[in-house]
């Protein structure tokens, strides 16, 4: 579970109780690692794949639509300038001694 917080920028308690939630209306499973009991891996079930994919196609389709009118070459300008923005925060992270997820 430790691997989901910095993708969705949580902290490890988040997670847990997020987790937590999900697995109570059966939208996840955890299973406990035999030789770590400390790991979880947590994956989604029947009824959260029903749930979440519909979610996500339209999130794409909603995102798609607000991108329709620019271009390709505006939109690799903005992922230079994204990928700059990114590597000088993290290097300004780092400078501070923190770590920025991933």
């Amino acid at each position: 579970m430790n691997a989901i917080g910095p993708k969705v920028d949580l902290n490890p308690g988040s997670v847990s109780v997020a987790v937590d939630r999900l697995y109570k209306k059966s939208f996840v499973s955890r299973v406990e690692c035999s030789e770590d009991r400390r790991v979880r891996t947590v994956s989604l079930t029947e009824k959260g794949r029903q749930m979440f994919v519909p979610l996500f196609r339209r999130h794409t389709a909603l995102i798609k639509r607000a991108f329709q009118d620019v271009s390709s070459e505006e939109l690799k300008q903005l992922e230079v300038a994204l990928k700059k923005i990114g590597k000088r925060a993290e290097s300004l992270a780092e400078k501070k001694g923190h770590s920025l997820p991933m």
